[in-house]
This record gives C-alpha cells, sequence and structure tokens, in this order.
C-alpha cells in the first residue's frame, strides 16, 4: 500500500511538472524528433554520403526497426542512469539521507520514482517512434495486449539490473564511467537485436540471452514491426517466440540479482556511515 502512495504522489508531482513547464515539454519532444531523423538519414540511408542517402528512403521497414531499437535502447540508457545519476544527485542534495529515514524505506520511494519516470518515457518515445515512421512511409502493428505485456516486462527487466549498478554507487560512489559504457552497451544491444542473431552459434545465442534488454527489443520488434508474421507470411505470436520464454528468465533472474545486491550494498553502507556521502 505504501508504495502505491509514493507513486501516486510521484506521478502527480510529474504531470505537475510537465504541465507547468510546457513549452519545455513540446520544444524538448520536436528536438527529439528531428534528432531521429537525422539518424534516420545518416545512419541507415547514407549509400556513402548523407545527400546521396536522403534520397533512398525506400525501405521504411529498415528506418523504422532502427529508430524503434534506438528509442529502446534510450530507454535502457534512461532507466539506468536514473539508478546512477539519480542516487549520486540525491546524495549530494541530502535527499538520499532522508529517504532512507522514510517509513517505506529507500527500495520503495526509488522503485515508484522510476515507475513513474518510465511510464512518461514510454508515452513520450512512442509519439515519436510513430511520427519518424509516418515520416518515412514506415507502419507499425499495435496488438495492445502483446505491447503492455512487452513494456512491462522490459522494465523489470532493465530494473533489476538499475538496482545492481545503482547498488554500486552507493558503495563505491564514484562510478561515472563505468555507467557510461554500461549504459552505451544495453544502448548497442537494443539498436542492433535482431532475430537473425538467433541463428548464431550457441555461444553468442547463450550471451545474447542472458544480457538485458536483447530479448525484449527483439519480441517488441517482432510485434511492432513484423506484425508477428515469421519469413513464411504466418501469424507467429510473440508469446511462442523463445525470445520471450529468454526475456521472462532474465525477469527472474535480473530482478531477483538486483535487488538481493542492491540491498547487500544499501546494508554495507549503511554499516560504514557512508550512504549519504558522495
Amino acid at each position: 500500500m505504501g508504495f502505491f502512495l509514493v507513486m501516486k504522489a510521484e506521478l502527480v508531482r510529474v504531470f505537475i511538472v510537465m504541465r507547468r513547464y510546457w513549452f519545455r515539454t513540446i520544444t524538448g519532444m520536436i528536438i527529439g524528433y528531428g534528432m531521429l531523423m537525422v539518424l534516420v538519414a545518416g545512419f541507415i540511408y547514407s549509400r556513402p554520403q548523407v545527400e546521396q542517402g536522403l534520397s533512398k528512403f525506400s525501405d521504411p521497414a529498415a528506418a523504422t526497426n532502427f529508430v524503434l531499437g534506438f528509442i529502446i535502447g534510450m530507454y535502457a540508457f534512461s532507466v539506468v542512469g536514473m539508478f546512477t545519476q539519480g542516487l549520486q544527485g540525491m546524495a549530494t542534495s541530502g535527499v538520499l539521507e532522508q529517504l532512507c529515514m522514510s517509513p517505506h524505506g529507500l527500495i520503495t520511494n526509488f522503485l515508484a520514482q522510476v515507475l513513474v519516470a518510465s511510464v512518461s518515457t514510454i508515452i513520450s518515445s512512442g509519439i515519436m517512434v510513430y511520427l519518424v515512421s509516418f515520416s518515412v512511409g514506415g507502419s507499425l502493428h499495435w496488438d495492445t495486449l502483446p505491447v503492455m505485456v512487452l513494456l512491462a516486462l522490459t522494465f523489470f527487466n532493465l530494473l533489476g539490473f538499475g538496482f545492481m549498478v545503482g547498488g554500486l554507487v552507493l558503495v563505491f560512489k564514484q562510478v561515472g564511467q563505468v555507467a557510461i559504457l554500461i549504459r552505451m552497451g544495453l544502448f548497442g544491444l537494443a539498436v542492433f537485436a535482431r532475430e537473425e542473431l538467433l541463428q548464431q552459434p550457441w555461444p553468442v545465442r547463450l550471451s545474447m540471452h542472458v544480457l538485458p534488454v536483447t530479448d525484449a527489443a527483439i519480441c517488441l520488434k517482432h510485434v511492432l514491426i513484423k506484425g508477428q508474421l515469421n519469413a513464411a507470411g504466418e501469424h507467429a505470436s510473440v508469446f511462442q517466440h523463445q525470445s520471450f520464454y529468454w526475456l521472462l528468465v532474465s525477469c527472474v533472474a535480473w530482478t531477483a540479482i538486483g535487488m538481493s545486491v542492491f540491498k547487500v550494498m544499501e546494508n554495507w553502507s549503511r554499516s560504514k556511515g557512508t550512504l549519504g556521502s558522495y
């Protein structure tokens, strides 16, 4: 019950900020849309120059695939960043110690903040994906139940990993460079994750399944871009896709590992009296 009260308060706060600073919200989405269009032109269609590539907007599916992977990668980048930069910011401002004294505890408060921030990110990112896909003549196949299930699993998949990285912040404090490398790695996994990777030798496939966000990106692309169709044009439900089952395992494993590591490191930092220092 405490978690939902904290989440409600955080949700109200976020929408008040978005409404009060509506100009920043709108301009941010416009700038994000423009940047995605430039990236599509620069990374997908340049053969070999951007100017020459701009005349090759003939493969909307490729553009949509890239943009969706880019958005998923940015989502993974931001979720992990909420734990690293968020905890560092709370420590420097003195908020972290106040949250620790809250009856709901640090994990509950931080989980509510991350969940609300993720919902707002998904909404704004979804709008940008649709706009870019529409601009290049592509299409997105919306299927409510699979998309909602996959978004929820993607969040929990990243949540455990984020808590684990956040635990490093509580103990080692200055982990900015390592956090950036981890976030960039997740970003690259989401952008380049494709079903073709499932045909690689088993060591590559196993590594891909162990790492977070890869299976989530494959499943989301399977629904939103391919419309749950296989190579033969037959309906292939994402709930029967091998990456979906690996995603379930990954969610359980990373959530358990991340929560456990975070709690151990939080207790260790408390015992040393360095929880609120940075």
